[in-house]
């Protein structure tokens, strides 16, 4: 066992010495990439970025809400992120009356900043390798799949457990190269953070859907938020008496912009990527299910679009759903046109014919011999549950008014037996989730979405594998919008009043009355089919695939490192801290057609178009451009840039990672990929794969001349 874990070290330890054309790095074993950073440009040393001696970088970058990163730029725990991080807060505090999508939101002072109940902020203090004590006891021969998880589970829980006894920090520990090398990571976890700027979502947001994933961007995807502690500088919960956090460490601001060809790097979260998937998972991705996904999401916008640009309140209400159901949309599209374009499938499975071959040629190979023909059967036999999967998740969980009925399941389930305090707990709960619900719920978009996605769910999937509730439709109405007419008719949960009159005079004998409702059955009947007929199929093959992917990951290593000992084997993202590295550049996405790498202020006033909502231009900012009234920010052409592109290898989790020059300081938050590139999660190329960054520059300019904000600038240390 030793010899194995040891083998595997010292593979680990030379891919992390490969050349860094892609890859997301872990920050504590950085240091072998250090010579290759100076090389291309880099004027620190890896220890100013990740240190656990002294103050670095580490300390101004957080994983901010849960799904993105945020950076501190001042000593006083000013902290930005992308417009689109924080839009789920900006939409929380609008109002028709107070709307802060539309015309933005600047706190002229602490007072006025805005609390965020349960947003997190969360920063990297530490990270131990724990890969020895995590598989203790596991013999990689002889030890089955079952028998290998309940061991690294209890090894896991022990750690921890001893861990979390000596510290204050939060822990966690995190699987690498799947369940091939394990860390333990100490966290700092503050818990009061707020709201202190945000651009209109006109600057914000510009381009919309339209433009969203594609390259030339002109958006102003930033939002200012603000670190709490308590007075004794330890995070806490909200607080009137909690005070600004002071950090270890906050970002310098340069002014001094990007050229064609300066190194960058970026530090932040990358959420998920599978780059060492074999072609018949990559092919399933990409002409399977990512299909269903872009038809049916593709569907709701529509709706959504139709009813928004009617009604002022609707697109106010509506903005964060479509916003969460867009992006994805919009980024799977180009994940399927990307792969298909770059015949990424046929490459993976030259791969892995290769990958066959090299393990024919070696007795001691034998664990790799009929690894592909294994993944060939489970991810067949996978397929059907995948897309039972998607249709439910993308048809029925998109019906607002089923979901919503889903949240008193709880309250439905009570008896004269159920303890009265519990019973009152869940009273408030729905109290609140009600009116949550109805704050943001626009009744005859979600009776238009009910009817399309009831109708695609029946089309595109057998009679005999599906819910019981679809066959009923079939078989006893005339059709879908029957049926859909009659449960908006009878169930409650489309009045905030009835549902309020409801809780008022609930009592457990109501129980079974609220358990009927045609909403909550339409609910539990589906997930009833899902637990019984999907879900324990579908966990059972996923974990042999991820099984299978382990042992297909470890032979990877073993054969790049002899075969192809320039390919990097850095670890797939994981929501954990990584540092990615490039050039800044622009790219040619196609025959005749050459992008620069940055975008100016006047391509926000050539795309203006006042009857588009994505495309309007603020009158203040068409003052400032006609009057040139740029200050320190314009570039030494005299225009003011807005984005630019480079050559660092991102995903999700890393809107609103600050992007870096050699120096270390701040040149822009990373908010996007261009459209060719979003196929990178699954397989990367160099030469399209870019990130997209919000030029540093134009925050701070929309921030001072546009929002008058000047405080806020002054809290910043800003290097010209």
């Amino acid at each position: 066992m030793k010899k194995i874990i040891l083998s595997l070290f010292i593979v680990v330890s030379l891919a992390f010495n490969l050349r860094a054309d892609e890859g997301m790095w872990i920050p504590m074993l950085l240091q072998n990439n250090e010579q290759e950073m100076q090389e291309m440009g880099m004027n620190i040393t890896v220890e100013d970025i990740y240190s656990i001696n002294h103050s670095s970088m580490k300390d101004a970058v957080v994983l901010f809400d849960g799904g993105c990163t945020g950076e501190i730029v001042s000593d006083k725990g000013l902290l930005l992120t992308n417009h689109h991080c924080g839009f789920d807060w900006i939409q929380y505090h609008s109002t028709v009356e107070h709307d802060y999508l539309t015309n933005g939101f600047w706190a002229m002072s602490q007072e006025e900043e805005l609390v965020c109940p349960g947003i997190t902020a969360v920063m990297l203090k530490s990270m131990e390798d724990v890969t020895d004590r995590v598989l203790e006891g596991v013999d990689e021969r002889r030890t089955s799949a079952e028998e290998r998880a309940e061991i690294v589970a209890n090894n896991i829980d022990k750690i921890k457990a001893e861990a979390e006894a000596n510290t204050d920090y939060q822990v966690i520990i995190r699987s690498f190269y799947n369940g091939n090398k394990y860390y333990m990571i100490y966290n700092e976890v503050f818990r009061d953070v707020r709201l202190v700027g945000a651009p209109p979502s006109n600057i914000g947001k510009f381009g919309g859907d339209t433009d969203n994933w594609v390259w030339p961007r002109h958006t102003g995807d930033f939002s200012v938020f603000r670190i709490y502690v308590s007075p004794d500088g330890k995070a806490a919960d909200y607080s009137e008496n909690n005070v600004p956090y002071k950090p270890n460490y906050h970002f310098p601001i340069s002014l001094k912009g990007v050229e064609e060809g300066d190194f960058t790097f970026v530090f932040g979260y990358p959420a998920r990527t599978n780059e060492y998937l074999p072609a018949v998972a990559v092919n399933q991705e990409a002409n399977v299910i990512y299909p269903v996904n872009v038809d049916l999401r593709g569907k709701i916008l529509d709706i959504y679009n139709k009813y928004q640009e009617k009604d002022p309140k609707v697109r106010i209400q509506y903005a964060s759903k479509h916003a969460h159901l867009g992006n994805g949309w919009k980024k799977w599209m180009g994940v399927v046109e990307g792969i298909n374009n770059f015949k990424g499938v046929e490459k993976k499975y030259d791969f892995d014919k290769a990958f066959t071959k090299w393990a024919y040629q070696s007795r001691a190979r034998g664990a790799y011999l009929t690894l592909i023909d294994e993944f060939e059967k489970v991810y067949a036999e996978y397929e059907p549950y995948r897309l039972a999967t998607t249709y439910l998740s993308e048809t029925v969980l998109n019906i607002e008014v089923v979901t919503f009925a889903a949240s008193f399941n709880k309250l439905s389930k009570v008896t004269k037996d159920t303890p009265q305090e519990e019973i009152e707990k869940l009273i408030e709960n729905a109290r609140e989730a009600t009116k949550v619900f109805f704050k943001d719920y626009h009744q005859p978009i979600d009776e238009e979405v009910a009817a399309m996605a009831l109708q695609e769910y029946i089309n595109n999937q057998p009679a005999d594998f599906r819910p019981e509730l679809l066959n009923t439709i079939v078989e006893k109405y005339d059709n879908v919008q029957s049926y859909v007419d009659e449960l908006f008719a009878k169930t409650m949960f489309t009045s905030e009043e009835d549902i309020n009159k409801f809780l008022d005079k609930f009592k457990p004998s109501k129980a079974k009355k609220l358990a009927q409702d045609p909403a909550l059955m339409a609910y539990n009947n589906v997930m009833d089919f899902y637990e019984k007929n999907v879900k324990t199929k579908a966990i059972e093959l996923n974990n042999k695939i991820n099984d299978m992917q382990r042992v297909f990951m470890r032979g990877q290593m073993e054969y790049h490192a002899e075969v192809n000992p320039d390919k990097m084997m850095y670890p797939d993202a994981n929501f954990t801290l990584r540092v990615t590295y490039g050039k800044v550049g622009g790219f040619s996405p196609r025959d005749a057609v050459r992008y620069k790498h940055y975008t100016t202020l006047d391509g926000i006033m050539q795309k203006e178009n006042p009857d588009i909502y994505d495309y309007v231009v603020t009158d203040r900012l068409r003052e400032l451009y006609e009057t040139k009234d740029y200050g320190r920010y314009a570039d030494k052409d005299g225009s003011i840039h807005v984005a630019f592109i480079a050559g660092n290898h991102t995903t999700g989790g890393n809107s609103g990672s600050p992007i870096l020059n050699a120096d270390g300081h701040l040149l822009g938050l990373n908010f996007d990929r261009t459209w060719e590139g979003t196929m990178s999660d699954l397989i990367y190329d160099p030469s399209i794969c870019k990130n997209i960054s919000v030029d540093i520059r134009y925050v701070l300019f929309i921030i001072d001349k546009y929002a008058g904000a000047t405080r806020l600038i002054e809290e910043m240390t800003i290097i010209e």
